[in-house]
């Protein structure tokens, strides 16, 4: 028999209120600090930089932008660098150094409406190959960016001539597990699941899962990909198994319905690709093991290759606040660490606890 207390648990160890609305907070890596982006209530936008010490959380930063500031990422920055790419209300892509924040090292207009979500790969020693940046936007565009190359767009997926505009809402890197391959992944509000192949500038994969997707994440970026989750609007999220692809079946997945409400975010945890923590609309957060199937592929009637998705365990939940959880951020240095923030005006930062036992 297990105790509840062998179980892994969710400790909110800081609570900072705050004067604006958060959009988004990240860890700043191979540090104790996280920063924080968002809106003011007169219009403009803020990034705020935290630093974690004595059980207590030291506001080290704060600067004011023209435009608020929607999402970040550090995924194309170097270890040495460690500049932040952040997408605004816009349509703006601008790299900050957070030593010296007031001008950007490289700004470009991206997109013609919001940047929804942003994603970085080929940075921090995760991903081969060149340093890219994914923006998705309001705009139904979904453009990758070479922080090196300016204004223009390494690779532009949009709708066809004639083709409804889809709003876009959530972008993820994966399969960059050598210098040529690379993928990226799109969510759209009509429930589209797009899956686009860098290599060869192609659509790989489609799907829909009949309900606005909030966020995609790969398990890991830097390998053959293996495991894409998927969230969306009515609380339920979807599991795929990446490996085996079928010719018309596509990816296996497994959907469990989690949250009352809309699951904003998922992530992976950094040390572990089989544990993944959801952020709910109801202000809680889930924490999940996949297990995978004894078997990962099947003969159809055909003889080809099928996926076969394994299954979700809950380990631990917690209700946090009132108010959905727009944004976690695993850190990718201490295990079980990571900060999050909700629209309450609050960010937490949460330890979770026994995740070597599960």
């Amino acid at each position: 028999m297990s105790t509840p207390f062998e179980k892994p648990q969710i400790i909110a160890h800081v609570q900072k209120s705050l004067n604006y609305t958060v959009f988004d907070s990240k860890w700043i890596p191979c540090s104790a600090k996280f920063v924080c982006l968002g809106n003011y209530a007169r219009g403009t936008g803020v990034m705020q930089i935290y630093e974690v010490e004595h059980g207590e959380v030291k506001l080290v930063k704060e600067i004011e932008k023209a435009k608020p500031i929607k999402c970040g990422t550090f995924g194309a920055s170097s270890l040495q660098q460690r500049h932040i790419a952040t997408g605004d209300f816009d349509g703006n892509l601008n790299i900050w150094n957070l030593e010296v924040p007031d001008v950007s090292v490289y700004s470009v207009k991206a997109h013609k409406e919001i940047v929804n979500s942003i994603d970085g790969v080929g940075g921090l020693g995760i991903g081969d190959g060149a340093p890219e940046i994914v923006t998705g936007s309001r705009d139904g565009t979904v453009k990758v960016w070479d922080p090196r190359q300016k204004d223009s767009p390494v690779a532009n997926m949009e709708p066809g001539e004639g083709e409804a505009k889809r709003d876009c809402w959530t972008v993820a890197f994966g399969h960059a597990f050598n210098d040529q391959d690379r993928c990226v992944c799109a969510g759209y509000d009509n429930g589209d699941i797009k899956l686009f192949d860098l290599r060869n500038m192609s659509l790989r994969w489609e799907t829909n899962i009949k309900n606005g997707v909030c966020h995609v994440e790969f398990d890991r970026k830097d390998i053959n990909m293996n495991k894409l989750v998927a969230t969306s609007l009515e609380g339920k999220f979807h599991v795929f198994d990446m490996r085996t692809q079928h010719p018309t079946k596509g990816f296996d997945s497994v959907s469990e319905k989690a949250h009352k409400s809309t699951i904003w975010q998922v992530r992976h945890l950094p040390q572990n690709r089989d544990i993944f923590m959801t952020a709910g609309g109801a202000g809680n957060l889930h924490l999940w093991k996949y297990e995978y199937p004894a078997q990962r592929i099947k003969k159809d009637s055909d003889e080809v290759d099928m996926g076969v998705a394994g299954t979700v365990n809950l380990l631990q939940n917690v209700t946090l606040s009132t108010q959905p959880i727009a944004s976690l951020d695993w850190s990718p240095d201490k295990q079980g660490l990571c900060v999050c923030s909700a629209f309450d005006q609050s960010v937490r930062v949460l330890i979770v606890t026994k995740l070597n036992r599960v």
